[in-house]
């Protein structure tokens, strides 16, 4: 077998985050090409697209002006996450195509020292409205702005503490609606009176319940969203009356939901349901309830979904195994079986990926008889005779999902004879309120039994060689791997750790102060839980690692501080286990510029071909 070249996998680009611009014709995008993500337009009907922004950082988000081809998007720096607002506008006017042959970057927040989270444009498009923690770091408060380059930000309200979003103006452009995110289990919607700053609670509740997808009715008295408020394990889809906030449950589900979306007019619905990982789309009129056909989607998720302003069109993000993440177009309301077509083509850096494994879902059981959905990619040239190493992959989040998506780094490690195995272990997302709070707090170590149980699963697996398996994840699957090495040392030929937690009660004191008080709803409270958090906390069980461990981290990480890295590389040199550590200067919670991405990854095979592929069979690390 030809061993693969991993620069090569890593240069497969994508595309995502369509947005139709307010004639229609024209539909922006972020793209990756320049390795660095930014914002791309291209003709509805597909043209070679024309590059918009050229920073040296990516572009984390955008939208569009309602009026105008003019753009906002958000930047930050190093991946510190503290992103700013910028507005690009046409210097020699507007295009059938959009921006003509100029334009202009401006600076709209101007505080580098914040966080500025973009909301929506008012209908009019005289104003912007945004939540940022420019007063203090530990909340996000409501900003409405002028749509100029020289207007000042206006602060109408405080926010409660934590993460706050702007969700939209109200079609009147009188009310600003709200999300307050307490935990991933537990929200809150809220509605602000432009005019007064009057805030008023939408959604009272006892108990956790969640609040997600929530949109304006095309009446501005109610709006749309889902909501776990009935008590079922999975969302029904309601209206709030802005007045009474009277509750109407307009229909209950069996999934959970990844988007619900309006057509500019409201008279089309888009629901995405996220089935067993895999995405299924719904359109229908909403005042006849007739469903809209749709093309036949090969396994995939969808990650965007925009219906255009003439309600004719549909852009989606798709992403599958054998698919990189493009854009798709498709008509609707012409025929009874619409066709999907190719409108990016990102480039897949001379690769076959129609030859690329579509995994299989498997479910194995774990020390309490659950069943753990799992996605499974078999090495290439395994078998009975020839058994091969696999990678453990635990997801970050903790309320996350592997997902049947487009993955070069899987495939690559597949064709060069890994296995590699995703579990979806409990506490994420995609099956149920359930399943997602069944790690919270005390529970948390049971999710490692059932990573460990996904080990014992692979053992019995005759393809599988049981000496040599990995483990890695990052964020809280970085934590994962090191609470994996040290509460089941015997079963990890190596760990490879990436922006994870090593120590919860440094990781809680010195997360983003906005982020402190959600996460600890999801790991448990400094004040009430610091014992139970230093006896889970794989930085004071280091002695128990066997096996080569690599470290992976940003230095401007504002979710995970890199001193977790530095507490657990100390830890492990000082006891003399093999130790590589990665450290990226001008990167955050995360890898995103392919300059780094590209001394990464080959580092990372190189250490899995030597402690785990070329390895004897044995638990001794020195071998």
């Amino acid at each position: 077998m030809v061993t693969p070249n991993i620069e090569q996998y890593l240069n497969i680009r994508t595309t995502s985050s369509p947005r139709f611009s307010p004639d229609g014709r024209s539909i922006a995008f972020l793209w990756n090409i320049t390795g660095t993500t930014q914002i791309w337009q291209i003709d509805q009907n597909g043209s070679w697209p024309t590059q918009l922004t050229f920073l040296n950082e990516p572009v984390r988000g955008f939208d569009f002006h309602p009026l105008k081809h003019e753009i906002i998007f958000s930047v930050d720096q190093g991946g510190n996450e503290q992103t700013q607002l910028f507005r690009l506008f046409g210097t020699s006017g507007n295009t059938d195509h959009g921006i003509g042959d100029g334009w202009e970057v401006t600076d709209l927040t101007k505080r580098p020292d914040a966080v500025h989270t973009f909301g929506a444009f008012s209908h009019d498009g005289k104003r912007i409205a945004y939540t940022a923690t420019r007063e203090n770091p530990s909340r996000f408060d409501v900003y409405v702005q002028e749509w100029n380059p020289k207007a000042q930000p206006q602060r109408l309200c405080e926010g409660p503490g934590g993460y706050l979003s702007v969700l939209g103006f109200s079609p009147n452009d009188r009310y600003l609606l709200l999300r307050h995110l307490e935990s991933n289990f537990n929200q809150n919607l809220f509605l602000l009176d432009v005019a007064t700053a009057k805030l008023t609670l939408l959604t009272p509740h006892d108990g956790d319940v969640q609040f997600e997808h929530a949109t304006w009715l095309p009446d501005g008295q109610s709006i749309l969203c889902t909501t776990t408020s009935g008590g079922g394990d999975f969302p029904a889809i309601a209206s709030i009356a802005i007045q009474s906030k009277k509750l109407v449950v307009l229909q209950n589900l069996d999934h959970e939901v990844d988007g619900l979306s309006l057509s500019k007019s409201g008279k089309i619905s888009a629901l995405l349901l996220n089935r067993d990982g895999q995405s299924e789309l719904q359109l229908q009129h909403r005042e006849s309830g007739k469903k809209i056909p749709i093309p036949k989607i090969p396994l995939s998720v969808i990650s965007n979904l925009e219906i255009s302003p003439d309600e004719s069109q549909v852009v989606v993000s798709l992403s599958g195994p054998q698919h990189a993440n493009n854009i798709y177009r498709f008509s609707i309301g012409q025929n009874d079986n619409p066709s999907l077509h190719q409108l990016t083509f990102a480039g897949q850096a001379g690769l076959s990926t129609s030859r690329f494994t579509v995994p299989k879902l498997i479910h194995y059981p774990s020390f309490d008889g659950k069943k753990i959905p799992a996605w499974y990619y078999p090495a290439a040239d395994a078998s009975p005779n020839q058994p091969r190493p696999v990678i453990v992959y635990p997801h970050g989040g903790p309320e996350s999902q592997t997902r049947p998506q487009f993955n070069a780094l899987f495939e690559f490690f597949v064709k060069s004879g890994y296995g590699v195995l995703a579990p979806n272990v409990r506490g994420s997302s995609g099956y149920g309120t359930e399943y997602l709070n069944a790690d919270n707090v005390r529970k948390r170590m049971d999710s490692v039994k059932d990573l460990a149980h996904a080990a014992y699963w692979l053992r019995e697996q005759r393809e599988v060689d049981p000496k040599r398996l990995a483990v890695y994840g990052g964020s809280y699957g970085g934590f994962m791997v090191l609470a994996a090495v040290t509460g089941y040392p015997d079963l990890w030929a190596a760990g490879i750790n990436v922006v994870g937690i090593a120590n919860f009660v440094t990781f809680l004191e010195k997360t983003g102060a906005y982020r402190r008080a959600h996460r600890e709803r999801e790991y448990g409270s400094l004040e009430t839980d610091r014992e139970f958090l230093v006896q889970i906390s794989p930085i004071h069980q280091v002695d128990r690692i066997r096996c080569p461990m690599m470290v992976i981290h940003g230095a401007n990480d504002p979710r995970v501080p890199v001193g977790e890295a530095e507490q657990i590389v100390a830890a492990l040199r000082e006891r003399k286990i093999p130790v590589e550590y990665l450290r990226y200067e001008d990167e955050g919670h995360g890898l995103a510029k392919l300059k780094n991405r590209l001394d990464c990854y080959p580092k990372m095979v190189r250490f899995l071909d030597r402690f785990v592929k070329n390895r004897e069979t044995t638990n001794d690390p020195k071998n």
